[in-house]
């Protein structure tokens, strides 16, 4: 029994000696162990990382590139929109002018401008076809815009009133002096023959006159917004501000006589 016990006894002791021997070893060679496959394990890693990030940036530029093209037509819809929008206020307000006016016209469409500097000419997409001949007046809902120079077909000049070669016979509305409304090299007016002292002053509105058959009487020309003598000394002159903005005109009314 004691022999038993003895045998019983060694065997333990030898595990337990066989589990420490063990256990040291790999703790020994634990550390070099890992040490010598952290280079490949790193290097997977970031061959694993750089991969996953060309995916991702692709992924992630190709989406980007699919939301600009959104960005840009949801854009050109709102721009086409408003544009729709403003241009529909434009019409709505020149068809009310047009059936509150006494004067038979027709509507047109501004489709073109003149590239001379020095002349101020507008194309609009209405001709002889449609009635349109040369020397009717052109107006907007604001007042008198020009008057038509040359006609064809299916189109029409418009010669602006700040052209220098276009006078329109006016009348300050307050006072009732007259004079002639010409085109400058800007974008203003300039009333001209009016007698020396003429009761005329900042502010007043400038009408047409009605003794040119061309231009019906009473259309708003614009405002005076200063005045002077001539060089000669003789009459007075002055400046009007258009009651159009004849830099951006988009449609007109051409008047029948």
């Amino acid at each position: 029994m004691f022999k038993l016990e003895k045998k019983n006894l060694i065997i333990l002791v030898v595990t337990c000696l066989v589990i420490v021997i063990a256990a040291s070893i790999v703790t020994a060679f634990r550390a070099p162990f890992l040490n010598t496959l952290n280079p490949p394990l790193s290097l997977l890693t970031l061959m694993k990382r750089e991969f996953s990030g060309y995916v991702f940036y692709r992924r992630n530029m190709i989406e980007n590139e699919r939301l600009k093209k959104q960005v840009d037509f949801l854009r050109s819809q709102v721009n086409l929109s408003t544009e729709i929008a403003q241009e529909n206020v434009r019409l709505k307000e020149l068809l009310s002018f047009k059936q509150k006016t006494p004067y038979r016209s027709i509507a047109a469409r501004v489709i073109g401008r003149s590239p001379d500097s020095w002349s101020s000419v507008i194309i609009i997409d209405k001709g002889t076809h449609h009635g349109i001949r040369q020397g009717m007046a052109a107006m907007t809902y604001l007042g008198i815009a020009g008057r038509v120079v040359e006609a064809s077909l299916f189109t029409s000049k418009i010669m602006l009133i700040n052209d220098p070669n276009l006078g329109v016979s006016a009348i300050v509305q307050r006072s009732r002096q007259e004079g002639l409304a010409a085109g400058t090299l800007g974008s203003n007016l300039i009333m001209r023959y009016l007698p020396d002292g003429a009761d005329i002053k900042e502010g007043d509105t400038v009408v047409t006159s009605g003794l040119n058959e061309v231009y019906p009487k009473g259309i708003l020309i614009g405002t005076i917004i200063d005045a002077g003598k001539e060089f000669s000394g003789l009459s007075t002159y002055a400046l009007i501000r258009p009651a159009v903005n004849l830099s951006n005109i988009e449609e007109v009314l051409v008047v029948f006589p």
